[in-house]
């Protein structure tokens, strides 16, 4: 792969980040996707460091403490469809790896749509830093599941109609708590056993 003189300075530049700052670490994931992105020659390459979710974690904890303290935008315009978040671990394992991979793509894809939404209900420009920084995380999860060689979700026609698998919520604070929770329990466990990163392990 050719790298550009630009990118090769932004690279150092992110390396150089690490040293000081775990921030550094996740500008240096995010270049890397980027250059790896649908259209260039070469495919991604698999992504198995879960300190990448956790820190996705923790701007969703951070987004959700925000809307919690701030009285504004609390409330939905409507009420939106959330995926389940509570995982029962005999159903689970009980799926293939591939229905695993649905359902979360799918509740990624929900929680998408429904933050998107959240979005426009607001008007605080520190809120949409935080929600514009989980729709962000959300697109590179979906980069890193694809390093995995985990298809991506295509929603059928009309969106998705509520089922087992999802959930109503009204509140902003009830749907920034479920997106802290999706990535906790079923995106986690679908990272942590993909099996490209389990290859040559004992």
């Amino acid at each position: 792969m050719i790298i550009s003189r630009d990118v090769f300075k932004r690279c150092r530049t992110a390396l150089q980040m690490f040293h000081n700052s775990s921030r550094g670490l996740f500008a240096f994931l995010l270049m890397v996707l980027e250059w790896t992105k649908p259209g260039l020659s070469n495919p991604l390459r698999p992504i198995c460091d879960l300190r990448v979710l956790k820190h996705f974690i923790e701007e969703a904890r951070d987004a959700e403490a925000a809307m919690l303290a701030c009285k504004e935008g609390r409330g939905l315009a409507e009420p939106v469809t959330v995926p389940q978040t509570k995982v029962d671990f005999n159903v689970w394992e009980r799926k293939t790896a591939l229905e695993q991979a649905q359902e979360v793509q799918s509740g990624l894809w929900l929680l998408n749509q429904a933050i998107g939404s959240l979005r426009t209900s607001v008007t605080n420009t520190e809120l949409h830093s935080h929600i514009d920084n989980s729709l962000r995380n959300i697109f590179t999860i979906g980069q890193v599941l694809r390093s995995l060689n985990i298809q991506e979700y295509t929603p059928p026609a009309g969106g998705v109609a509520g089922g087992e698998e999802t959930w109503r919520v009204s509140s902003a604070s009830e749907l920034l708590q479920v997106h802290v929770n999706f990535l906790r329990g079923k995106v986690h466990l679908l990272l942590s056993n993909a099996p490209i990163c389990h290859q040559g392990s004992s």
